[in-house]
């Protein structure tokens, strides 16, 4: 079986259909990866009581390219860790343990929202909440299948009406014409309403912030959302108009989840353990980032 770091070497156009990002993006990732990987190995030599000389013990059987590959094969295809393993010939463990090693250095370096990225620079956030103030930014949500937990309140808590099933809610806030995600929330209890979720987020904006949303955000404050159909009644031609005319401004917003669900850990039914989720999914809202070029990593060769 091929390994799908040699196949994106041969085929380098093809590499986001196979991790999700372009090749030149990955191998800029992998560089940032390494100094973080570097790091943690410093501070845990420090701690560390030794029995073997450095260097000693049994050598790894994947470069750090490899490891990876392998985390951003995982996430952009969900295999089972048996099939993920034959790939790059190493057993399920051994594929389990890379990938949830190099999971929290990919969340470390991939910001999942705009306001993340600038949330330990105080003038910074303050410069960008007041610069996301000229734009009305654009909210939606969305849900994702998880196991059905075994506590009866927690299934209540998770479970969702529209879905008919147990859900994790996740809720975005883009720029127009998606060019970036500003916010998110992820990991609420698939009972939340959307109008709850909006409401938890608006401490982080200024109070003139404006959004736009569709008929799930109406009676929200300082958004704007399409013309309800009143009961018994009709919508005039005007409001229809407006409300196609809004429906294609705040399209946009689709857009962003369509590309987070290219991931199919963010789109089937989630399969690990359930407090890895917001982890997992943040950290496929950075690799959306980088994909569509609203984050960028130095290039350090």
């Amino acid at each position: 079986m091929k390994n799908p770091l040699n196949y994106i070497h041969l085929y380098p156009l093809r590499a986001k259909q196979i991790l999700g990002i372009s090749y030149n993006q990955f191998f800029r990732l992998v560089q940032q990866a390494e100094l973080s990987h570097q790091k943690r190995q410093i501070e845990r030599e420090k701690s560390k009581t030794r029995v073997n000389a450095a260097g000693g013990g049994r050598k790894p059987k994947l470069t750090l390219a490899e490891e990876v590959c392998l985390s951003l094969f995982y996430l952009r295809h969900m295999p089972t860790f048996e099939v993920l393993g034959m790939h790059f010939g190493i057993s399920k463990t051994e594929a389990n343990d890379t990938f949830h090693y190099w999971l929290k250095i990919l969340r470390d370096l991939l910001p999942a929202s705009m306001l993340e990225q600038v949330e330990n620079q105080e003038s910074d956030a303050a410069i960008v909440r007041e610069l996301l103030t000229g734009f009305e930014l654009i909210v939606d949500s969305y849900e994702q299948r998880r196991e059905r937990p075994t506590d009866n309140d927690e299934q209540r808590k998770y479970f969702s009406g529209k879905k008919k099933s147990h859900t994790f809610k996740d809720q975005l806030i883009s720029l127009p014409k998606a060019r970036d995600i500003v916010d998110v929330i992820i990991g609420a209890k698939g009972s939340t309403s959307d109008i709850a979720l909006f409401r938890s987020q608006l401490s982080k904006f200024a109070s003139e912030q404006l959004f736009q949303g569709d008929k799930a955000y109406i009676g929200g404050r300082n958004i704007v959302t399409p013309h309800k159909k009143p009961r018994n009644g009709e919508l005039s031609n005007e409001q229809k108009a407006e409300n196609k005319v809004f429906s294609g401004e705040r399209i946009f917003v689709e857009h962003i989840i369509r590309l987070l669900k290219i991931f199919r850990i963010a789109s089937e039914r989630f399969r690990l353990r359930c407090d890895t989720y917001e982890q997992v999914i943040l950290t496929v809202c950075g690799l959306v980032r980088l994909r569509i070029g609203s984050l960028v990593l130095p290039d350090l060769s």
